[in-house]
């Protein structure tokens, strides 16, 4: 294999430029050619399609930095669809002409959706990406756990979720963590949940911090590094009289309660909170807009204006209650360690399943107790059901408990892998050297953007 293509597609992460240097270093390594495909599948619907070259003569581009949060190469979430045979035919040629061997895709299940009908024409292999780490299986038969229904117009399906097992062993996962993760936790533990902590502290109110994560509660359950009061996961339906028994427990007590919200949280109707609309992303995904709001005003309803007016701590319910919502900060910024690490070993191993002459499949980060973190590989079809289709992992509910609204022990020995000495002291080292820089005052930000328009190859 002489060259090799390398796109990113779907959201954004912290660590895309990491998984992409990861690949460009071991090609190097390999003498292989690596080119970028720009914005993703929409660069190869292009007809020129856009690319760059990340390693002329074997020596990785300066502007490739696995420390710079986001793609140099740009993502999209435009993605090819398998029954449009001609558009597959089309982007095979054009890759074919570019001398392209083999095609590696960064990206979640979406992408991997994308990635499948060119793998009928050419190897491709998935470099997992997502902050919400539900890419991945909570063990190997929990693909087929699914049921489809049909849905509401003619040749439309739903597809619920089964029971499956009650308990699993955290060796049996598949793809324990994606690049991506362990940033988005950080910052919402940090930048999130200890800073609001002090102000709800302060002035005696309820703070409702919601996290991203779609349908799973993989960031919620980790934003406990955080230490909030309270978490809620779209995995278990919410139990309002409970939760709201719990908030008035810890008022009393504390004279403030910060909670979590994924934003995917359902009633216990299996209603979505914060689903207020029925508009979609690219991906087909609902957009979630509001489920810390929802909660905010089912609080400010049942508990009312007197509650706080009696203890002279609000003026109302209203001022009270208040939400934050952390949204796209979590996607963006420098990658700390565990992310950017994990994250290179990952790129290196798409490089290496390709040369080994595999295709259609997904690199992976595993862990046991005696060998620790290690990357390995799977074929994409294992994550689909039974009718083909790949669904988010969901949080195991053998990692959370209801009853205290935080990680179970078996989640907190989930957490530990992940987040001890996940930050590096680089990390903290960029913080104090560069956050306050006197030249940031004077210097305007330098994009990427520019200096790779400046490399631009087409067809």
């Amino acid at each position: 294999m002489r060259r090799i293509g390398i796109l990113t597609a779907g959201g954004d992460t912290p660590a895309l430029n990491a998984t992409i240097h990861g690949a460009v270093v071991r090609a190097n390594a390999l003498k292989i050619e690596v080119y970028g495909i720009i914005k993703g599948f929409s660069g190869m619907l292009n007809p020129r399609v856009p690319h760059v070259h990340l390693n002329p003569l074997f020596s990785t581009i300066p502007e490739l930095s696995p420390v710079v949060g986001g793609t140099l190469l740009g993502a999209s979430r435009t993605y090819i669809h398998a029954h449009d045979h001609e558009t597959v035919q089309e982007v095979a040629c054009r890759l074919e002409k570019l001398g392209i061997e083999g095609l590696i895709c960064i990206g979640g299940d979406g992408t991997i959706n994308g990635m499948q009908p060119l793998s009928d024409c050419f190897p491709t292999v998935l470099g997992p990406k997502t902050i919400d780490n539900d890419l991945g299986l909570n063990y190997a038969e929990e693909a087929t756990e699914w049921m489809r229904e049909a849905g509401p117009a003619a040749g439309r399906f739903t597809y619920r979720k089964l029971p499956g097992r009650p308990e699993m062993e955290l060796e049996e996962i598949i793809n324990y963590a994606t690049p991506g993760y362990a940033t988005a936790v950080y910052v919402a533990a940090a930048s999130g949940i200890q800073r609001i902590r002090t102000t709800a502290e302060s002035h005696r109110r309820i703070a409702i911090v919601e996290v991203m994560g779609r349908d799973s509660g993989y960031i919620a359950l980790g934003s406990a590094y955080g230490q909030p009061d309270i978490i809620l996961v779209p995995e278990v339906p919410l139990n309002y009289h409970r939760f709201e028994q719990r908030v008035r427990e810890l008022y009393e007590l504390q004279k403030h309660v910060v909670i979590v919200v994924g934003e995917g949280v359902v009633d216990e109707q299996g209603q979505s909170l914060g689903a207020i609309s029925k508009s979609t992303d690219p991906a087909g995904n609902v957009t979630f807009s509001g489920a810390a709001d929802a909660l905010k005003q089912m609080l400010c309803k049942t508990i009312g204006d007197d509650y706080f007016v009696e203890r002279r701590r609000n003026e109302s319910a209203d001022s009270a209650v208040f939400t934050r919502k952390l949204g796209h900060t979590q996607r963006g910024g420098r990658p700390i360690l565990f992310d950017r690490f994990h994250a290179s070993q990952l790129g290196g191993k798409a490089v290496d399943v390709l040369v080994e002459g595999f295709n259609n499949c997904v690199v992976t980060l595993q862990w046991t107790a005696g060998r620790g973190f290690y990357v390995d590989s799977i074929a994409a079809n294992k994550l689909r059901d039974q009718w083909g289709i790949i669904h988010p992992r969901q949080l195991h509910h053998s990692l959370y408990d209801p009853h205290r609204f935080q990680p179970s022990r078996l989640g907190v020995e989930f957490l530990l892998p992940i987040f001890t000495n996940a930050i590096g002291a680089d990390d903290l080292e960029e913080v104090r050297l560069h956050q306050f820089n006197p030249g940031n005052l004077t210097r305007r930000y330098q994009s990427v953007n520019v200096d790779i328009q400046k490399r631009l190859r087409y067809l």
